[in-house]
């Protein structure tokens, strides 16, 4: 084997998209974080639609997915679309968040009770769940993990806002902490990462199904 042929996995282009689920049926409008039963809404699974549509002439080889029923409800059109079966991949999976269950906000939401005050005492790890750093770097794993499979071709993996948000932040150098509110991670967008070998060289952006906002209890 020639030098120039140990380089060539080094320079090889492979994409990995990171897909946020589709809206979820949610008319309590709860946190449910990692909490089980909760699946997508009739728009959501349209949103899941529209992802594999714009996803459609891609060179996708390889698919994955968080073990949320949400997320792997919006994996299956993906996975229709590609003849692919969808693998679950645990690192994939929603940022642990110690007011799952809840409704968050003042009045009759969680901040308007004292007794989980103390969740809220640092914002920048955060305090009330799974330090973004952690979340970042099972991610990153797992998108490496995706790029290897797929190497050369290109690669799906569905997973949530939360932890495609920090990933994006991390691979382009940004802070981690930040305001839920700003960030572009839409349902049913698809964040790509282009990587030549493990590094990640370009980050795009899309939102097939338009730019609908979500709620900060739709991570």
């Amino acid at each position: 084997m020639s030098p120039a042929d140990h380089a060539e996995p080094a320079r090889t282009r492979t994409v990995v998209h990171l897909v946020r689920h589709g809206e979820v049926a949610n008319p309590d409008h709860i946190l449910y974080g990692r909490l089980p039963g909760y699946h997508l809404s009739e728009a959501g699974r349209q949103m899941a639609k529209a992802a594999a549509d714009f996803l459609a002439d891609r060179d996708v080889t390889v698919l994955r997915s968080s073990p949320m029923e949400r997320a792997r409800e919006s994996a299956e059109p993906i996975a229709a679309e590609f003849g692919l079966p969808v693998v679950v991949d645990d690192r994939l999976i929603e940022a642990a968040n110690r007011f799952e269950g809840l409704r968050f906000g003042v009045g009759d939401g969680a901040l308007g009770q004292p007794r989980y005050w103390k969740y809220l005492c640092n914002p920048f790890r955060p305090s009330w769940g799974e330090p973004y750093a952690e979340v970042a770097a099972r991610m990153l794993a797992a998108v490496r993990a995706a790029a290897a499979a797929a190497r050369g071709h290109e690669a799906v993996c569905v997973s949530h806002q939360l932890p495609i948000w920090v990933t994006r932040c991390s691979v382009m150098g940004h802070r981690l902490w930040h305001d839920p509110r700003r960030r572009q991670c839409a349902l049913g967008s698809v964040t790509s990462f282009t990587l030549v070998g493990d590094q990640v060289t370009g980050v795009a952006y899309h939102e097939p199904s338009g730019d609908r906002r979500s709620q900060v209890a739709g991570a």
